[in-house]
């Protein structure tokens, strides 16, 4: 097989080169769209022939994806506007331009270009839906946020004000359940950062909406705590609650306490030590 493409950086083959009858290109993403359409089609040929995992395998399958990323740069251009980096974009639609290429097939008569494109666009779309949202939803909630966006926009103009969830819903053949399960999976589209400004409208103050999230009260578990001991002292006899009381409301020493009843200071701490250990064990069996 002979190949007649005139570009730069196609050259005749050198020594030992895998398939030496085909165009060998030194620089692959050099060669012109209008190059690349017609060296494409050897290659293709080529490829259908060879046994997949050998050299002149790879070679034929790595130039393919090289003379045709021409493709992936326009079909990312459309994207140019997004927040991601190009780089990135490109990247990603490298890998659709890889899985049109081994699913290409030259029986089917039609350009590879065209078939490949969609490939393209389509991973580029993928990874867009993936890593977009800044919380991971299902993909057909995904899919629904654009549809309620849209029938949101057609309703507010039809109607001159917000259109109501039953109107959402009249109109995309949904519930109304579906259309608020949308509505509040939406939110996860786009994150603030804790540290942003939440300027007070009424008030007029200034602070970050980490300000006014709430948090856990320990005092609160202190309470719990309290209202669960409560009936367990009552099952204390009159020197142990005393003990108690004069050690922890009345902040006594275990000196003072057992000079007061007329025990060792040894004797007061191991009756503390049995009888909180007892409260201990209580609380946490009604646990």
């Amino acid at each position: 097989m002979t190949a007649s493409v005139e570009a730069g950086p196609i050259t005749s083959a050198p020594t030992g080169a895998p398939c030496p009858d085909l165009p060998w290109v030194e620089e692959p993403g050099k060669v012109a769209p209008k190059d690349a359409r017609q060296m494409s089609k050897l290659f293709f040929d080529r490829l259908a022939v060879l046994e997949e995992g050998t050299h002149e395998y790879q070679y034929v399958r790595n130039t393919l994806i090289e003379i045709n990323l021409s493709l992936v740069r326009f079909a990312a251009g459309r994207f140019r506007n997004r927040s991601e980096q190009m780089e990135d974009i490109v990247q990603v639609g490298t890998i659709g331009l890889i899985k049109a290429i081994d699913r290409f097939d030259l029986s089917r008569e039609v350009e590879f270009a065209t078939f490949a494109v969609p490939y393209i666009v389509g991973e580029i779309k993928r990874f867009f839906r993936d890593t977009s949202w800044a919380v991971r939803v299902p993909r057909r909630l995904q899919e629904l946020r654009l549809e309620l966006a849209k029938a949101t926009e057609e309703l507010a103009t039809h109607l001159g004000r917000s259109p109501r969830t039953s109107e959402l819903a009249e109109l995309l053949g949904l519930s109304e359940e579906e259309i608020i399960e949308a509505q509040v999976a939406s939110n996860g589209y786009t994150a603030s950062s804790l540290d942003a400004s939440a300027a007070d409208d009424d008030s007029g103050s200034e602070g970050t909406l980490a300000d006014r999230i709430g948090d856990s009260d320990p005092e609160l578990e202190k309470i719990e705590n309290f209202h669960a001991l409560k009936p367990l002292l009552h099952e204390l006899d009159e020197r142990d609650k005393l003990i108690l009381r004069m050690r922890f409301g009345e902040e006594m020493t275990q000196a003072t306490i057992g000079a007061k009843l007329g025990i060792s200071q040894m004797h007061v701490s191991r009756l503390l030590s049995r009888t909180l250990a007892r409260l201990r064990e209580r609380m946490l069996v009604e646990e």
